[in-house]
């Protein structure tokens, strides 16, 4: 993964982006993180709305990080939302939750994330799945987004 890429890391717990940010440091993950703490700041990050207008400051992701269980809008209906933005819904998207449930993961896959990961129990666990993720991102290869331009969003 080249370090201009960018992932976006979406959670309402400080504890969790926290830990996130620690685990990516120390897996050496190179990619820029940027993190946002509710459904509607991803939407709005997403879409370039409000603070997250200038693209330099706030690049589009190549992949999001998604937790599921957050207040007022919750991770699904994030994918929801993103699956009906023709320049965005080929965005990869990686739940991350503390949920194991069998009904969330297919919910979560019939609402069109890429993988299903259960938050691991201890920093050594979340620091080799994060080494996971940096492994497979380099490899990966992504297609361009093409957001609609901010004048003609609404």
């Amino acid at each position: 993964m080249n370090e201009n890429q960018t992932l976006l890391l979406v959670d309402d717990s400080e504890d969790d982006l926290s830990l996130m940010r620690h685990a990516c440091h120390a897996a050496r993950f190179r990619a820029q993180l940027q993190t946002v703490s509710s459904g509607e700041e991803a939407m709005a990050y997403l879409a370039g709305e409000g603070i997250y207008h200038d693209r330099r400051q706030f690049p589009l992701p190549v992949v999001m990080v998604l937790d599921l269980n957050m207040p007022r809008k919750n991770g699904f209906e994030v994918l929801s939302w993103l699956r009906t933005q023709p320049g965005l819904k080929r965005l990869v998207v990686i739940v991350l939750t503390a949920s194991s449930r069998p009904e969330d993961v297919e919910m979560a896959f019939e609402a069109g994330t890429a993988s299903y990961l259960v938050k691991p129990p201890t920093m050594a666990a979340l620091i080799a799945m994060v080494c996971c993720l940096r492994d497979w991102l380099e490899y990966n290869h992504f297609p361009p987004l093409k957001p609609r331009p901010a004048s003609d969003q609404t």
